[in-house]
């Protein structure tokens, strides 16, 4: 008799028609970035660099030495961003070629949107002399001719920019293809994310709960340690090559 109520009950209870009401929720999204204080310059696209720098025609091309502290330690001037934009930042020390130059110039010409992006070199052209003797000579004979010339590049160097009323996502992969080319460690950046691992690194720097860091080993001969190290590593407390 209970199961029987309880049935009756259930069946009354039940609905014979069912009414679905649609509802639209209002969505919010973010006004769109301002780009109206950015000027379009006349020149859009990279320059073209010399393979050969010019010199006059009484002076001879000079040749040098390798002078490999031209890409070891940190760069302290160019590191940041002029526009404030978006570029290609060295995450480490090379030399970039005039192959390097051209395949720079020509990635950003086919993929970059002149009616409303432009492009700036914040590198020199190709000026230091690399010399290259010929294959099967043997020592001696003096120095050989200059074979290329080369731009020497320090980490944190920007290699170049790139401006104009458009969005990190809109050039990520031109950057992230140039970055994966170059002859060094490179990485595609924006202001935003520059700032973000500034900010980072001092917060590591601050709350390093672990006093035995490189610099404190370095500098307190830590195993005697100092026999090993060479005078960079004593200078930048191994953090650049």
């Amino acid at each position: 008799m209970i199961l029987r109520s309880l049935c009756n009950g259930l069946e009354l209870l039940k609905l014979d028609k069912v009414q679905m009401m649609l509802s639209a929720g209002i969505k919010y999204f973010p006004p769109p970035k301002n780009y109206d204080h950015i000027e379009i310059p006349e020149r859009q696209r990279l320059k073209v660099f010399d393979k050969v720098p010019q010199y006059p025609s009484n002076i001879k091309p000079p040749k040098m030495q390798k002078r490999l502290r031209y890409m070891r330690g940190p760069e302290t001037l160019h590191n940041t961003l002029q526009l404030k934009q978006y570029g290609v930042v060295a995450r480490g020390g090379g030399r970039l070629r005039h192959e390097h130059f051209e395949m720079i110039r020509l990635q950003v010409a086919r993929r970059l949107n002149q009616k409303i992006m432009f492009a700036i070199w914040r590198v020199d052209p190709p000026w230091q002399p690399v010399t290259k003797k010929g294959q099967g000579q043997r020592m001696g004979g003096g120095k050989g001719a200059i074979d290329h010339y080369c731009t020497p590049i320090k980490c944190d160097r920007i290699i170049f920019e790139v401006g104009g009323k458009c969005d990190y996502a809109e050039v990520y992969n031109m950057l992230r293809i140039i970055a994966e080319r170059l002859p060094f460690k490179a990485e595609p950046v924006s202001q935003e994310v520059m700032e973000k691992q500034a900010a980072d690194e001092k917060w590591r720097e601050e709350n390093n709960s672990n006093k035995f860091s490189m610099k404190y080993l370095i500098q307190n001969n830590m195993q005697g340690c100092s026999k090993h190290l060479s005078k960079y590593d004593n200078l930048w407390y191994g953090k650049y090559l």
